[in-house]
């Protein structure tokens, strides 16, 4: 593996951690706001980038490179609303589809099969997390954004969280 792409692996480790720990952040904001669904979804993403972050690490030191395990920044302790955090989380999942992306490039570049193989997943991934989070922000222009719809809002994400150790499976 070229150390320019293993530097993008071991980045993206980073970039899993902090998104840790942004999801945490919602869902602990949620959970004291009085939205119990959306905390309750927060908190498994949370949990899913966990797991996605377990997988580069694993994959790194698979490969005889040697995963970096970060420092993670302080997310923020309070949010506008629960659309602005959904706004938010799309943004970021923009930027992490860009950055896999790039190593998707890399790795074709490069002519490593193994690395590319084993990005497809997160490329997969990434466009059922762009999609989830446009689905969830649709909602906010069709139902509305008052208490009611709010309140409907928070019990339709509640309503999608999956279990982790799902996808870890796959």
């Amino acid at each position: 593996m070229s150390s320019k792409l293993a530097k993008a692996l071991n980045d993206q480790i980073s970039m899993e951690a902090n998104a840790v720990n942004a999801y945490l952040a919602a869902g602990s904001w949620c959970e004291i706001t009085g939205y119990d669904g959306s905390a309750v979804f927060f908190y498994a993403q949370a949990e899913e980038e966990h797991l996605h972050m377990l997988k580069f690490i694993n994959f790194l030191n698979g490969q005889g490179v040697g995963a970096i395990i970060p420092a993670v920044k302080q997310p923020p302790k309070t949010f506008k609303s629960l659309e602005a955090i959904c706004k938010t989380a799309l943004t970021n999942e923009q930027g992490v589809t860009k950055s896999i992306n790039k190593m998707v490039d890399l790795a074709q570049r490069d002519k490593d099969h193994n690395t590319f193989t084993f990005l497809q997943f997160f490329v997969n991934e990434q466009i059922e997390e762009e999609q989830q989070f446009e689905n969830i922000l649709q909602k906010f222009n069709l139902l509305g954004r008052d208490k009611l719809a709010i309140y409907e809002i928070d019990k339709l994400l509640g309503g999608m969280t999956t279990s982790p150790t799902t996808e870890s499976q796959n």
